[in-house]
């Protein structure tokens, strides 16, 4: 990841924001139920696209039958497919599941690794799902989690103008100090889900500063790239 190279947001907008997140969500953590960061690994992977809710009804049964790295690169396909059929995508991520396990026998003792490089090499692995077992798994602050709810927060919240996940943990990390990365991610993606909905953001509730919805004008509150749209 090359170092961050972004616009510099007033520290006290960042301040008033990390505050008020800090003040809301104290004890944000991830939701993803595991007890090693093996765990983890599998349940990042199978929550691309599915709710944390539905990875934690699937992951019993997947570690009961395919408990370590080595079990689960040896599970058979269909086996597996019909375990997390739940979660959506299944055969991909089956195939992930497997890849990294596999990866990890071979390549690192079947330890999950503690860098972002080594992270990079495991199948089913990108810098999102990196960045949540680092962060959450042994307390490495190697960048800032952006998934959905993370671009829709800080795209209201003016910390970001760009759609590129990869830009926005940029714009992040230039601006939110390093000690915060961890506790950022978690509560933005808190706030995503208990106030900042896609849909119907709860403002009123909300005391975040937030140019979208301070903006005037009727309509929903939008992030910048859906008001951009608007527009032409």
């Amino acid at each position: 990841m090359p170092k961050p190279r972004a616009r510099r947001i007033d520290p006290a907008r960042i301040a008033a924001i990390l505050g008020g997140l800090a003040e809301l969500y104290p004890d944000a953590t991830c939701e993803l139920r595991f007890r090693s960061p093996f765990e983890l690994v599998v349940a990042t992977i199978l929550s691309a696209q599915c709710t944390d809710a539905r990875v934690n009804l699937t992951t019993p049964e997947l570690f009961r039958r395919w408990p370590t790295p080595r079990a689960l690169a040896e599970a058979p396909p269909a086996a597996l497919e019909d375990v997390i059929r739940s979660t959506g995508f299944f055969r991909n991520k089956a195939k992930s599941l497997r890849g990294m396990a596999r990866t990890l026998v071979e390549d690192f003792g079947g330890k999950v690794p503690r860098t972002m490089d080594e992270m990079l090499e495991l199948p089913g692995v990108a810098r999102k799902t990196a960045n949540v077992v680092l962060g959450t798994a042994y307390g490495l602050a190697t960048g800032v989690v952006v998934d959905t709810h993370v671009q829709r927060v800080t795209q209201r919240l003016g910390l970001t103008k760009h759609e590129d996940p990869k830009k926005i943990e940029l714009d992040l990390m230039a601006n939110v100090p390093k000690e915060q990365w961890v506790d950022f991610g978690h509560r933005v993606i808190w706030h995503g889900r208990r106030l900042c909905f896609a849909r119907k953001p709860q403002c009123n509730d909300c005391p975040l500063p937030c140019p979208a919805r301070e903006a005037p004008g009727p309509g929903p509150l939008a992030v910048p790239g859906s008001v951009r749209r608007r527009r032409r």
